[in-house]
């Protein structure tokens, strides 16, 4: 996501996000509770866990492919049962507290941790995958989910299998009553939603057990709980305004807020960012004595070409230039978080003075997977999905668009949550959309479809706006208009909303199952 930052698009609805994320998981789930703010029963001695605002979505609404069982969605209950992604805690104590009674789970491995404002995911699986070519038992930690909340935790490229998910989650239950009784003996709130979901990744990381972790940010930096860790290589993707409420009004704050995963003696590996984002990036680099590579001095993009089922990059790194590498992604911002990736991979492995094996590297980069993003899941028409949900996603998602599927004629499914920037969303899309078929998506969070319709009404005008509250039938009108376009290339594009694109995905696959 850099001529400059404007190519970002990671974009999740921000889960508790910045992104990260960030919606269910970054849009953000908020907890799965009840939306009168009241608690659920559990924890030690019969200690109540408040809920927060609700979510977009009670547990199990939506499957994974497959299927989740009955346990994983007991596990999944007592998670979203906490205080929401979308009310983070301002603290590390309460996880280092946690962590500390399990044994230290987390540092058991080295870590490459991530953050920013868009393309964190993105750039975190490519990391892994790259770092798994070359030999390595690997651990993801990403944010937020499409399907099933084990994609949050992968282990080795793949979902934490659903019996491990549960016995882990069963094995630290009884230290995070334990934490929880503590932080309430003190007038404070039990572990969050996301606080309990790192315990459990960082301690299904240590008992795989795992050569090295990829772990991103939920929101922000300082202050988030996978701040715990210790890790060796942080990872700055673009960073601007998001998530304002949490983070801060200006880019300044919000670098700052998120510089403080830099950690002492450090290689620091950084995207372009805006000269304020850049300033405090540096300021955290000079006090930690650790070391900063930035995207153009450092490493760059080279060259881009499409090609079928992605792009040919060629990227000079920190320690070497790397040729026509295959990504199976789409859109100039995927060709820049390859490069940053790659630059992270060489702070990793060689502290940035030895090139990668060109052979490992495309075979990592070759097997990179990053689900919702400019993802195409079912054909005549043509339906893509991207979990673009602020303007800097849209603006990635617009150029990227055109190139990765041409078309005559766009026809957009929307939906966005309340609190997103509706406007600069809509603008970013309204020279790359024709139609716009406008809903809403699962939750409690979203912007109703009718008010959401007038920002986009007085950005396109009201000729080339449909309103369907009902995500379903609104992917069977839009389907329809692209039939009846006069354009063979016509295609669907849905955006907005990560649960919504997930959402999208799972009705697109029941319908598959079905024939």
């Amino acid at each position: 996501m850099s001529d400059s930052n404007q190519y970002d698009s990671d974009q999740y609805d921000d889960q508790y996000d910045d992104e990260h994320d960030d919606d269910r998981h970054d849009e953000s789930d908020g907890s799965g509770g009840h939306a009168d703010g009241s608690v659920a029963d559990g924890g030690a001695d019969g200690v109540a866990i408040p809920v927060g605002p609700a979510g977009d979505q009670a547990p199990g609404a939506v499957l994974p492919y497959g299927g989740d069982d009955d346990e994983v969605r007991r596990v999944e209950a007592a998670l979203y049962a906490r205080i929401g992604e979308q009310a983070p805690e301002r603290r590390l104590h309460a996880t280092r507290r946690a962590v500390e009674l399990l044994g230290d789970p987390h540092l058991a491995y080295p870590v490459v941790h991530l953050t920013g404002t868009n393309g964190k995911t993105s750039t975190a699986r490519m990391t892994e995958s790259i770092v798994r070519a070359h030999g390595l038992r690997t651990g993801l930690m990403t944010s937020p989910h499409l399907v099933s909340i084990r994609e949050r935790i992968v282990i080795d490229g793949e979902p934490i299998a659903p019996a491990r998910f549960v016995e882990n989650w069963d094995d630290i239950t009884p230290i995070l009553e334990m934490t929880d009784a503590e932080l309430t003996a003190k007038g404070e709130q039990p572990l969050t939603f996301f606080e309990a979901l790192t315990v459990l990744a960082l301690a299904c990381f240590a008992e795989a057990p795992v050569d090295v972790a990829v772990i991103e940010v939920g929101m922000g930096g300082e202050w988030d709980s996978t701040n715990v860790v210790q890790s060796q290589v942080q990872v700055f993707t673009p960073i601007a305004i998001d998530h304002a409420k949490q983070l801060g009004g200006t880019v300044a704050e919000i670098a700052r807020t998120k510089s403080g995963i830099v950690k002492p003696s450090s290689a620091v590996v950084s995207s372009a960012q805006a000269p304020e984002a850049l300033a405090e990036l540096e300021r955290a680099v000079e006090l930690t004595e650790s070391t900063l590579t930035v995207e153009g001095a450092g490493f760059s993009v080279l060259d881009v070409t499409p090609a079928v089922g992605g792009q040919l990059v060629t990227v000079q790194g920190i320690a070497g230039r790397y040729d026509d590498l295959f990504l199976p992604l789409f859109g100039r911002h995927q060709a820049q978080n390859a490069a940053v990736a790659i630059a992270a991979v060489e702070s990793f492995l060689g502290r940035g003075s030895q090139a990668l094996d060109e052979d490992v590297l495309s075979e990592g980069l070759a097997g990179t997977t990053s689900p919702g993003r400019l993802q195409p899941i079912a054909q005549e028409p043509t339906v893509v999905v991207d979990a673009a949900h602020n303007p800097h996603g849209a603006r990635a998602l617009a150029a990227a668009l055109p190139v990765a599927f041409p078309s005559g004629h766009v026809v957009g499914v929307v939906g966005i949550l309340a609190d997103k920037d509706a406007r600069g969303f809509v603008r970013a899309l309204r020279d790359t959309v024709q139609t716009f078929v406008v809903t809403q998506p699962p939750g409690e969070r979203a912007l109703d479809a009718d008010a959401f319709a007038r920002v986009v009404v007085a950005e396109v005008g009201e000729d080339r706006v449909v309103v369907e509250p009902s995500l379903a039938q609104a992917l069977r009108e839009a389907r329809d208009l692209a039939d009846e376009a006069d354009a063979e290339d016509a295609l669907v594009l849905v955006a907005g909303s990560v649960v919504m694109v997930g959402a999208v995905m799972d009705l697109v696959h029941s319908e598959g199952e079905a024939k």
